[in-house]
C-alpha cells in the first residue's frame, strides 16, 4: 500500500482499539451483576459452597477493575496497556470465580477470542498465553477441592493431570483457530480498506471531473457528454441534464450536432458532418486527448468544435467523450490580423517577400490559368536619391512607387515589395501591357515633397505567351524583361548605370 494508505489504515486500527476498549469497559461494568446473580444461585441452592461474602467480593472487584479501566480509557484510549488491562481484568474475574468454585470453564476461552477484536498479534499472543498460565494456576489451586468431591480421581495430582490435559488440547486448538481467524480478519480488513479507498478515490476523481465539467459548461457555448459504454448523450449546459439514447446502428450524429449543422455555413456543412460523425469518432480519437476543427456559424461567426477524451479502454479507445463548442470569432480576427501583419510590408502596406514565397508555393501546386501574369518591377535611381536627398526622400520614393502599383493592379491581383526597391506583382489579366502602361502613367503623374518624379522599370511574363513555362521560369523571364527595360531607361537618359 502507498504511504498515505498505510497511514489511513493505521488510523483505522487506532480508532478500532478505542471502540473495542469502550465496549469491553461496558462488558466489565455489566459483570457487576455477576455477584447478585451468583447470590441468587446461592439462595436457590445451586451454589452450596459459595458464600454471600464471595458474591459481594466479586462485584466489588469488578467495580474496581471497571473503574481503573475507565480511567485508562479516558487518558490512554488506544494504548496497548489499556487493551491488556481489559483482558487481564476479565481473566482476574475468571480466576476469582473459579477459586470461589463457580464453574465457568467455557468462559476461559472467550477472553483470547475477544482479544482478536483488537486486530493485533501481540495482544492476541498475550491473551492466549496469560489465559493458559492462569488456567493452569487456577486448576492447581482448585484441584484439592474438586478431587475431594469427585470419587473418580485418586487425588489432587490425578485430577490436575486430567484437567490440564484437556485444557492444553483445547488451548492449542483455540490458539491455532484464533491465530487463523485473526490473520484472515486482518487480511480481510486490508482488502476491504483498499477497496474502500479505491472506491473513495474513484468517487473523488469523478467529483473532480464533474467539477471540471461544470466549469467547462460555463466556458463553452455547448458541452455535451457522450458515453459509448451506455450509448447516451447528455447536455451539461441544461439544468435538467437529461440523458438521450444514442443508436450507433442508425445514428451518425448526436442531437446537438443535428441542430448545429443548420447554423454552419453551407460550404462547410459536409466538412462539419464528417468531423462530428460519431460512428467514426472513436477511431479518430483513439490514443488522443482531443481533436478539434473550426467552422463558421452564419450568425455568430467562427466557432471551434472539440472532442475531449475523458475515459478510455486499456488500448486507448474512448469510452466517454466531452464534445464542446466555443465561439472563437474574435480569436480568428486576431489571428487573421497577425497573419496580415506578418505578410505585409510595414512601410508600403503591400504584401511582403514572405507572402510572395507562400503564394508561389501554392501556385506551384496548381495549374496556371490562361490569364496568369507575373510582373517584376524595380524603382529607378533610389540609391542616388538616398545619397543626395537622404533616406526620408528614398522612403518617399518607395511609398510613391507602391501607391502607383497598388492603384494600377487594383483587384486584378496582388503587389509585393520583395526587396528595398524591388516589387513583384501576380495578376490575372489578358492585357498585361495595359497594366504596365497604367503603372508608368501614374508614376509620371506622381510628385513628392523631396522628389518630383518616380520611375520604374517593368517586365512581365504571361502563361499565354509561354504555355510550357513553370511559374519560376515565368518569374525569371519577367526579371529579364525588367532589366531590359531598366537598361533602356538609363540609355535614354544618358546615365551611367554604375554611378546611379
Amino acid at each position: 500500500m502507498e504511504t498515505n494508505s498505510i497511514t489511513e489504515y493505521n488510523e483505522f486500527l487506532h480508532d478500532n482499539r478505542i471502540k473495542v476498549n469502550k465496549y469491553l469497559n461496558r462488558v466489565l461494568w455489566f459483570f457487576v451483576i455477576t455477584g447478585p446473580a451468583i447470590a441468587s444461585g446461592v439462595k436457590a441452592g445451586i451454589f452450596p459452597d459459595i458464600t454471600y461474602l464471595t458474591c459481594f467480593s466479586i462485584s466489588a472487584v469488578v467495580v474496581a477493575l471497571s473503574a481503573i479501566h475507565r480511567l485508562l480509557l479516558i487518558k490512554f484510549p488506544a494504548k496497548t496497556m489499556t487493551c491488556l488491562f481489559a483482558l487481564s481484568a476479565l481473566n482476574v474475574l475468571l480466576v476469582y470465580m473459579s477459586v470461589s468454585h463457580v464453574s465457568i470453564y467455557l468462559t476461559w476461552f472467550l477472553v483470547p477470542l475477544l482479544s482478536l477484536l483488537f486486530c493485533d498479534k501481540f495482544i492476541y499472543f498475550y491473551a492466549a498465553i496469560m489465559n493458559y498460565v492462569l488456567m493452569v494456576i487456577t486448576a492447581w489451586v482448585t484441584a484439592p477441592y474438586v478431587a475431594a468431591h469427585q470419587t473418580e480421581f485418586d487425588g489432587r495430582i490425578a485430577y490436575f493431570r486430567d484437567l490440564i490435559g484437556g485444557f492444553t488440547i483445547e488451548s492449542v486448538i483455540m490458539f491455532a483457530s484464533g491465530f487463523i481467524i485473526g490473520k484472515l480478519t486482518l487480511e480481510y480488513f486490508r482488502r476491504l480498506f483498499d477497496q474502500y479507498k479505491l472506491i473513495r478515490d474513484q468517487e473523488r476523481s469523478m467529483e473532480e471531473k464533474m467539477d471540471i465539467l461544470d466549469s467547462m459548461a460555463e466556458i463553452y457555448d455547448n458541452v455535451n457528454l457522450i458515453d459509448f459504454t451506455q450509448n447516451i448523450e447528455m447536455s451539461l449546459r441544461d439544468a435538467e441534464q437529461k440523458k438521450h439514447g444514442v443508436d450507433l446502428n442508425a445514428q451518425t450524429h448526436t442531437l446537438m450536432n443535428q441542430k448545429l449543422k443548420n447554423q454552419v455555413m453551407p460550404d462547410q456543412v459536409d466538412e462539419f458532418l464528417n468531423f462530428t460523425n460519431i460512428k467514426t469518432l472513436r477511431g479518430r480519437l483513439s490514443n488522443k486527448k482531443l481533436i478539434s476543427a473550426d467552422f463558421i456559424d452564419v450568425v455568430s461567426g467562427w466557432f471551434r468544435a472539440q472532442y475531449i477524451t475523458v475515459d478510455t479502454t486499456p488500448d486507448g479507445i474512448p469510452n466517454v467523450v466531452i464534445y464542446t463548442t466555443r465561439n472563437v470569432d474574435e480569436e480568428k480576427r486576431r489571428e487573421e490580423h497577425l497573419i496580415r501583419i506578418s505578410m505585409t510590408d510595414e512601410m508600403t502596406r503591400l504584401y511582403n517577400r514572405r507572402c510572395f514565397d507562400e503564394d508561389l508555393k501554392e501556385i506551384r501546386e496548381s495549374t496556371l490559368s490562361d490569364d496568369f501574369a507575373i510582373f517584376s518591377i524595380d524603382v529607378n535611381g533610389l540609391k542616388k536619391v538616398n545619397d543626395t536627398l537622404g533616406h526620408a526622400a528614398g522612403d518617399e520614393l518607395i511609398k510613391g512607387a507602391a501607391d502607383c502599383l497598388a492603384l494600377s493592379v487594383g483587384k486584378k491581383g496582388k503587389v509585393y515589395r520583395t526587396g528595398g526597391d524591388e516589387f513583384m506583382a501576380i495578376v490575372h489579366t489578358d492585357r498585361p501591357e495595359e497594366i504596365r502602361a497604367t503603372i508608368k502613367k501614374k508614376a509620371a503623374e506622381w510628385h513628392g515633397v523631396y522628389s518630383d518624379e518616380v520611375t520604374m522599370s517593368i517586365g512581365f511574363a504571361t502563361h499565354a505567351a509561354h504555355p510550357d513555362a513553370t511559374v519560376d521560369e515565368l518569374e525569371r523571364i519577367a526579371d529579364s524583361e525588367m532589366y531590359i527595360d531598366k537598361n533602356q531607361f538609363y540609355k535614354e537618359r544618358g546615365i551611367e548605370r554604375r554611378r546611379s
